[in-house]
C-alpha cells in the first residue's frame, strides 16, 4: 500500500480518550467494535496522564473523555485533572447515568471544562426504549440541568435514526431549554453495532429531506444564541464527507486498552496495524504508525478520486464505507455519486429503510435503573 502524502503532516487538534467500553446503555446504534476491550486491559490514571502530556506536546488542544461511559472510572476525576495539567481542554461525552451534582461539582474542580450528554429522542418512553434502560430520560434531563447550574459548557448530542429525525425542531428545542450552548445532530454511522441494526435505523429519503428543511429553520431560528452543528446521512448523499477532517490528519483516538486509531471504525478494516501508547509515544504513533499512513493525504487513491478536485477537500471519503460496501478501503467512498456503487449504497438505504423497527441490543432492554456509578440510585434526580 502507498503510505507517500502529497500534503504536510500537521499536528493533531483533537484526541479521543475511550476510558472505557463498560457503558449502562444498550443503544441499537452504539459505534463501538462489536467485541468491546474488558476492564482488565483499560490503561491505568497514570498511563492515560502520561498519554496527556504526550498529547499536548504533540499539539493537541481539545481532550475528550469518552467511552462506553467514562463515568464507570472510578479514578474519573484524577483522570480528569491530570489532563487539566497538561493544559487540554477537557470535553466529558456521558451518557449521563451514574453522575451526581456532587460528582460534578468534583470533576469542575478538577479542572472539567465541557460536558457533552447525549439524549435519545423528546419524548420519554421513545428516549428510554433507544436507550434500553428505563427512566435513563428523566436522568439526563436533571443532569444537564445540573451541568448548566454548575457553569460548565453544556452540548447537546443527538444520534439520528428513523424513530426521532422527525421531532428534530423539538430535540433542538430542547437542548435550548436545557442551557446548552451547542447541539450535534448526527445521523448514525453503519458501523460495529450500528451496522446489525441498520434496517431498524435507517430514515427514509423524505424523512431526510424534512429534516434538511427543519435543520435550515432552527439555525435562523438561534442564530447566535445555539450553535447547530450536523452531520447528514452518508446513504442518501451526493457528496463524501472529509471524514475525520481527512484520515490522520486532525485526530487520534485511544482504545481502553492503548491501541491508537485515526478514527473511531478503523478496525473495521482488516490488514491494519494499529500501535499502542503502552509500547510507543503518541508523537512516533502520529508521524510513522501504519496505520495512520495507509490512507493520509492523496497518493493512495485510485480513479475517480486521484483525478477529482475535491480530493483535498474531502480526502475520498469515509475508508471504512469503502470497506464495507466496495470491499477494498482503498475504493472511493460509495457516498460519492462518481462512485460505480453509488446506487447500490442508495438502493441498501431504500431497502433498509422499509423494514420494521426491531432493535437488536448489546444486552437484554429495557432495563430498570441501576445503581449509580458513584453509588447513588441511577433512576434518581440529582440532588437540589
Amino acid at each position: 500500500m502507498n503510505v507517500a502524502t502529497t500534503i504536510p503532516l500537521p499536528a493533531p487538534l483533537g484526541l479521543l480518550a475511550e476510558l472505557t467500553h463498560r457503558c449502562p446503555l444498550a443503544c441499537p446504534y452504539c459505534s463501538n467494535p462489536l467485541a468491546l476491550e474488558g476492564r482488565d486491559s483499560e490503561l491505568s490514571a497514570a498511563e492515560w496522564a502520561r498519554v496527556f502530556r504526550e498529547a499536548a506536546g504533540l499539539g493537541v488542544l481539545q481532550l475528550h473523555l469518552s467511552g462506553g461511559e467514562p463515568g464507570a472510572r472510578r479514578d474519573l476525576t484524577e483522570i480528569t485533572h491530570a489532563a487539566h495539567e497538561a493544559g487540554l481542554y477537557t470535553n466529558l461525552i456521558t451518557s449521563a447515568i451514574g453522575f451526581t451534582r456532587d460528582r460534578l461539582a468534583e470533576l469542575r474542580a478538577a479542572g472539567l471544562d465541557h460536558v457533552q450528554i447525549s439524549i435519545q429522542d423528546t419524548e420519554p418512553a421513545a428516549s428510554d426504549r433507544i436507550a434500553g434502560y428505563d427512566g435513563a430520560h428523566a436522568r439526563k434531563l436533571a443532569i444537564a440541568r445540573t451541568v448548566a447550574e454548575l457553569g460548565l459548557a453544556l452540548t447537546i448530542n443527538v444520534v439520528l435514526h428513523r424513530a426521532n429525525i422527525a421531532r428534530l425542531r423539538d430535540l433542538v428545542g430542547l437542548a435550548a431549554a436545557l442551557g446548552a450552548g451547542r447541539v450535534e445532530l448526527a445521523h448514525a454511522q453503519y458501523y460495529g453495532w450500528a451496522l446489525r441494526n441498520r434496517a431498524a435505523l435507517m430514515p427514509t429519503r423524505a424523512q431526510v429531506e424534512a429534516a434538511t428543511a427543519d435543520l435550515a429553520a432552527m439555525r435562523a431560528r438561534y442564530a447566535g444564541t445555539l450553535a447547530i452543528d450536523a452531520v447528514v446521512p452518508d446513504y442518501y448523499a451526493r457528496r463524501p464527507k472529509p471524514c475525520m477532517g481527512g484520515w490522520g490528519r486532525r485526530s487520534l483516538n485511544v482504545t481502553p486498552s492503548g491501541r491508537v486509531l485515526p478514527c473511531h471504525a478503523a478496525e473495521t478494516i482488516p490488514g491494519l496495524r494499529f500501535w499502542s501508547v503502552r509500547d510507543r509515544n503518541l508523537a512516533e504513533i502520529w508521524t510513522r504508525s501504519p496505520a495512520f499512513q495507509a490512507f493520509r493525504g492523496t497518493d493512495w487513491m485510485r480513479a475517480p478520486c486521484r483525478s477529482c478536485e475535491r480530493r483535498e477537500i474531502d480526502f475520498g471519503g469515509c475508508r471504512c464505507q469503502a470497506m464495507l460496501i466496495a470491499g477494498d478501503a482503498a475504493e472511493a467512498d460509495p457516498a460519492c455519486a462518481l462512485s460505480p456503487l453509488h446506487g447500490r449504497m442508495l438502493a441498501m438505504a431504500e431497502e433498509a429503510a422499509g423494514t420494521d423497527d426491531v432493535y437488536v441490543y448489546r444486552a437484554p432492554a429495557p432495563r430498570a435503573p441501576a445503581r449509580a456509578l458513584d453509588g447513588a440510585t441511577a433512576g434518581e434526580p440529582p440532588p437540589p
